[in-house]
């Protein structure tokens, strides 16, 4: 009975986890533009970086230092305006940048690094306070007081499932996203990509600022 109970709760678990990754969120479409505009490769090694971020998230609710950064005004203000204004200074960037049209394999132009990539998605995550409150919120509707493991424990594990739906899920976005490229080699394209990367970073700041 509470082996059946096991699976039926981390079976839910995993269903919520699916449904709330493919919500269109601000970091779902962000890896969606960078996936049209720069290729699969860019946008899943940002994914990655957003994924990797919810490690510290994970440690953080397991260890209980969330809820103490969640009751202390100070820290979680501190949290919330670093992450306002990495994603200002993202949006910054992405306006200073020229439209070109997307590269092909011919192309000399060199690729941005994947540890560059990677940082912009890890931080984007780790600087937004808001995950940690979520996993917070989230994870202990599926925590089984009678199981055997800890509370810890449980929530390491539930969000190693979390993370490996998540990087799933993005992974097949980026290859998606990736086939319209062929269909969309043109100046204006790259001028809506640039003002809609612009644009979705200005409101990630924004909603930080004013959650």
């Amino acid at each position: 009975m509470v082996q059946l109970e096991f699976l039926t709760n981390y079976w839910s678990f995993i269903l919520a986890s699916v449904a709330l990754t493919l919500l269109p969120g601000p970091d779902l479409v962000f890896v969606i533009i960078q996936s049209v505009s720069n290729g699969a490769k860019i946008g899943f090694s940002i994914a990655i970086g957003l994924v990797s971020g919810l490690i510290i998230h994970t440690t953080l609710a397991a260890t209980g230092l969330s809820i103490v950064i969640s009751q202390s005004v100070w820290a979680m203000k501190g949290i919330q305006y670093a992450g306002a204004a990495y994603l200002f200074y993202l949006a910054f960037q992405a306006a200073k940048s020229k439209s070109s049209p997307i590269s092909t394999k011919d192309d000399a132009q060199v690729s941005p690094s994947f540890w560059k990539r990677w940082k912009v998605g890890f931080f984007m995550n780790v600087l937004n306070p808001k995950v940690s409150l979520f996993f917070i919120a989230f994870f202990p509707q599926f925590i089984l007081p009678q199981s055997e493991l800890s509370v810890a424990v449980q929530m390491v594990f539930l969000g190693g499932i979390f993370m490996t739906q998540a990087i799933l899920i993005f992974g097949i976005v980026c290859l998606l996203a990736a086939k319209l490229t062929p269909f969309l080699r043109s100046d204006r394209f790259w001028k809506y990509t640039k003002w809609a990367n612009v644009s979705v970073m200005t409101i990630l700041g924004l909603g930080l600022l004013m959650g």
